[in-house]
Protein backbone atom coordinates (compact mmCIF):
# COMPACT_ATOMS: atom_id res chain seq x y z
CA UNK A 1 0.00 0.00 0.00
CA UNK A 2 1.27 3.32 -0.76
CA UNK A 3 0.71 6.71 1.32
CA UNK A 4 -2.39 7.15 -0.05
CA UNK A 5 -3.80 4.25 0.18
CA UNK A 6 -2.82 3.46 3.68
CA UNK A 7 -4.18 7.54 4.68
CA UNK A 8 -7.93 6.14 3.04
CA UNK A 9 -8.10 2.68 4.99
CA UNK A 10 -7.06 4.62 8.13
CA UNK A 11 -9.44 7.32 7.74
CA UNK A 12 -12.58 4.58 6.78
CA UNK A 13 -11.19 2.88 9.75
CA UNK A 14 -11.14 5.29 12.69
CA UNK A 15 -14.46 7.09 11.29
CA UNK A 16 -16.14 3.65 11.57
CA UNK A 17 -15.02 2.79 14.95
CA UNK A 18 -15.86 6.39 16.41
CA UNK A 19 -19.67 5.45 14.69
CA UNK A 20 -19.49 1.76 16.06
CA UNK A 21 -18.88 3.37 19.90
CA UNK A 22 -20.89 5.99 19.84
CA UNK A 23 -23.82 3.66 18.91
CA UNK A 24 -22.95 1.36 21.45
CA UNK A 25 -22.60 3.88 24.16
CA UNK A 26 -26.23 4.55 23.25
CA UNK A 27 -28.27 1.29 24.03
CA UNK A 28 -26.49 1.15 27.27
CA UNK A 29 -29.09 0.43 30.04
CA UNK A 30 -29.11 3.65 32.38
CA UNK A 31 -30.66 1.35 35.25
CA UNK A 32 -27.95 -1.30 35.05
CA UNK A 33 -25.53 1.50 34.90
CA UNK A 34 -26.73 2.77 38.33
CA UNK A 35 -27.54 -0.41 39.59
CA UNK A 36 -23.60 -1.05 39.06
CA UNK A 37 -22.21 1.91 40.20
CA UNK A 38 -23.90 1.36 43.47
CA UNK A 39 -22.40 -1.99 43.91
CA UNK A 40 -19.03 -0.64 43.67
CA UNK A 41 -19.61 2.14 46.10
CA UNK A 42 -21.36 -0.35 48.73
CA UNK A 43 -18.60 -2.99 48.02
CA UNK A 44 -16.66 -3.75 51.06
CA UNK A 45 -13.86 -5.29 48.11
CA UNK A 46 -14.07 -5.62 44.97
CA UNK A 47 -12.64 -8.48 43.09
CA UNK A 48 -12.07 -8.24 38.96
CA UNK A 49 -11.38 -10.89 36.46
CA UNK A 50 -11.44 -11.40 32.89
CA UNK A 51 -9.39 -13.30 29.97
CA UNK A 52 -7.94 -12.68 26.93
CA UNK A 53 -8.39 -8.77 25.50
CA UNK A 54 -11.03 -8.84 27.78
CA UNK A 55 -9.41 -8.88 30.39
CA UNK A 56 -6.58 -6.70 29.64
CA UNK A 57 -9.53 -3.76 29.55
CA UNK A 58 -10.85 -4.82 32.83
CA UNK A 59 -7.31 -4.85 34.26
CA UNK A 60 -7.28 -1.40 33.55
CA UNK A 61 -10.49 -0.71 35.37
CA UNK A 62 -8.52 -2.43 38.60
CA UNK A 63 -6.13 0.45 38.70
CA UNK A 64 -8.55 2.86 38.24
CA UNK A 65 -10.68 1.41 41.16
CA UNK A 66 -7.46 1.19 43.47
CA UNK A 67 -7.14 4.60 42.61
CA UNK A 68 -10.20 5.65 43.79
CA UNK A 69 -9.42 4.19 47.02
CA UNK A 70 -12.09 0.73 47.19
CA UNK A 71 -10.01 -2.28 48.04
CA UNK A 72 -9.63 -4.00 44.70
CA UNK A 73 -8.06 -7.26 43.60
CA UNK A 74 -7.12 -9.01 40.66
CA UNK A 75 -8.28 -12.41 41.06
CA UNK A 76 -5.48 -14.44 40.63
CA UNK A 77 -2.62 -12.08 41.78
CA UNK A 78 -0.59 -13.88 44.74
CA UNK A 79 -2.05 -10.62 46.69
CA UNK A 80 -5.12 -11.44 46.81
CA UNK A 81 -7.74 -11.84 49.94
CA UNK A 82 -10.74 -14.29 50.57
CA UNK A 83 -14.09 -13.01 48.99
CA UNK A 84 -16.88 -12.63 51.00
CA UNK A 85 -20.03 -11.14 51.91
CA UNK A 86 -20.41 -7.74 51.04
CA UNK A 87 -17.59 -7.72 48.66
CA UNK A 88 -18.41 -7.29 44.85
CA UNK A 89 -17.06 -9.76 42.43
CA UNK A 90 -16.54 -7.75 38.27
CA UNK A 91 -16.64 -10.39 35.89
CA UNK A 92 -16.12 -9.66 32.22
CA UNK A 93 -17.72 -12.51 29.97
CA UNK A 94 -18.32 -11.40 26.38
CA UNK A 95 -20.49 -14.88 25.64
CA UNK A 96 -21.87 -14.95 29.08
CA UNK A 97 -21.13 -18.83 29.08
CA UNK A 98 -16.95 -18.97 28.59
CA UNK A 99 -15.88 -22.12 29.69
CA UNK A 100 -13.09 -21.52 31.51
CA UNK A 101 -15.44 -18.40 33.85
CA UNK A 102 -17.33 -21.44 34.76
CA UNK A 103 -15.57 -22.90 37.97
CA UNK A 104 -14.35 -19.59 39.35
CA UNK A 105 -18.23 -18.28 38.64
CA UNK A 106 -19.32 -21.46 41.07
CA UNK A 107 -16.86 -21.35 43.77
CA UNK A 108 -17.74 -17.71 44.17
CA UNK A 109 -21.14 -18.00 44.39
CA UNK A 110 -20.18 -19.79 47.74
CA UNK A 111 -19.10 -16.98 48.83
CA UNK A 112 -21.88 -14.70 49.30
CA UNK A 113 -19.73 -11.62 47.15
CA UNK A 114 -22.27 -9.94 44.78
CA UNK A 115 -21.51 -11.01 41.24
CA UNK A 116 -21.68 -8.81 38.40
CA UNK A 117 -21.16 -9.13 34.46
CA UNK A 118 -20.56 -7.22 31.73
CA UNK A 119 -21.55 -9.09 28.77
CA UNK A 120 -23.26 -8.88 25.39
CA UNK A 121 -25.16 -12.23 25.91
CA UNK A 122 -27.29 -11.62 29.19
CA UNK A 123 -28.99 -14.94 28.13
CA UNK A 124 -25.83 -17.05 28.97
CA UNK A 125 -25.76 -19.78 30.89
CA UNK A 126 -23.27 -18.53 33.58
CA UNK A 127 -25.18 -14.73 34.10
CA UNK A 128 -28.42 -16.39 33.90
CA UNK A 129 -27.87 -18.23 36.61
CA UNK A 130 -25.15 -16.44 38.69
CA UNK A 131 -25.79 -12.68 38.12
CA UNK A 132 -26.68 -10.56 40.76
CA UNK A 133 -26.46 -8.03 38.43
CA UNK A 134 -25.11 -7.59 34.63
CA UNK A 135 -24.24 -4.89 32.49
CA UNK A 136 -25.75 -5.37 28.77
CA UNK A 137 -22.82 -4.21 26.92
CA UNK A 138 -24.33 -3.95 22.70
CA UNK A 139 -21.35 -4.95 21.38
CA UNK A 140 -20.62 -7.46 18.91
CA UNK A 141 -17.79 -9.89 20.55
CA UNK A 142 -15.62 -13.05 19.92
CA UNK A 143 -17.36 -16.52 18.75
CA UNK A 144 -20.48 -15.45 20.37
CA UNK A 145 -22.25 -16.82 17.24
CA UNK A 146 -20.16 -19.78 16.45
CA UNK A 147 -19.99 -22.25 19.63
CA UNK A 148 -20.33 -26.23 19.44
CA UNK A 149 -23.83 -26.10 21.53
CA UNK A 150 -26.98 -25.14 18.57
CA UNK A 151 -29.02 -24.59 20.96
CA UNK A 152 -26.76 -21.91 22.84
CA UNK A 153 -27.47 -18.29 22.88
CA UNK A 154 -27.02 -15.91 20.28
CA UNK A 155 -25.81 -12.65 19.70
CA UNK A 156 -28.84 -9.99 19.09
CA UNK A 157 -29.46 -6.28 19.46
CA UNK A 158 -25.53 -5.47 19.31
CA UNK A 159 -23.88 -3.09 17.09
CA UNK A 160 -22.54 -4.63 14.12
CA UNK A 161 -18.56 -3.88 12.91
CA UNK A 162 -16.06 -3.84 10.40
CA UNK A 163 -13.19 -5.07 12.98
CA UNK A 164 -12.14 -8.68 13.59
CA UNK A 165 -12.51 -10.77 15.99
CA UNK A 166 -14.10 -9.18 19.31
CA UNK A 167 -12.04 -6.03 18.67
CA UNK A 168 -15.39 -3.67 19.33
CA UNK A 169 -16.26 -5.46 22.49
CA UNK A 170 -12.86 -5.09 24.11
CA UNK A 171 -12.14 -1.46 23.00
CA UNK A 172 -15.83 -0.68 24.29
CA UNK A 173 -14.96 -2.32 27.50
CA UNK A 174 -11.70 -0.25 28.20
CA UNK A 175 -14.00 3.02 27.43
CA UNK A 176 -17.06 2.09 29.32
CA UNK A 177 -14.80 0.97 32.46
CA UNK A 178 -13.60 4.34 31.95
CA UNK A 179 -16.62 6.74 32.51
CA UNK A 180 -17.50 4.06 35.32
CA UNK A 181 -14.66 5.14 37.22
CA UNK A 182 -15.75 8.70 36.53
CA UNK A 183 -19.35 7.69 37.86
CA UNK A 184 -18.03 5.90 40.95
CA UNK A 185 -15.51 9.25 41.63
CA UNK A 186 -18.38 11.61 41.51
CA UNK A 187 -20.81 9.33 43.62
CA UNK A 188 -18.17 8.91 46.41
CA UNK A 189 -17.14 12.54 46.22
CA UNK A 190 -13.83 12.31 45.13
CA UNK A 191 -11.77 14.65 42.87
CA UNK A 192 -9.15 13.73 40.47
CA UNK A 193 -6.64 15.10 43.09
CA UNK A 194 -7.59 12.32 45.14
CA UNK A 195 -7.33 9.58 42.87
CA UNK A 196 -3.99 11.02 41.85
CA UNK A 197 -3.07 11.10 46.29
CA UNK A 198 -3.67 7.06 45.80
CA UNK A 199 -1.37 6.51 42.71
CA UNK A 200 2.41 4.61 42.73
CA UNK A 201 4.48 7.28 44.09
CA UNK A 202 7.36 5.06 43.63
CA UNK A 203 8.09 5.71 39.74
Amino acid sequence: MNTAEIQKKYEECYQAIVQEHEAVFKMLDMEQLKALVDAIVEAKHIFIHGTGREGISARGFAMRMAHIGKPTYWLFDDTTIGMHEGDLFIITDGRGDVGIHRRIIEQASKTGAKIAFLTCLPEGNLVKNYADLYLFVHATVYMADSLEDPNAPRQHDVVPTMQPMGNQYEQHLYLLFDIISILVKDAMNLSYDDMEGNHRNIE
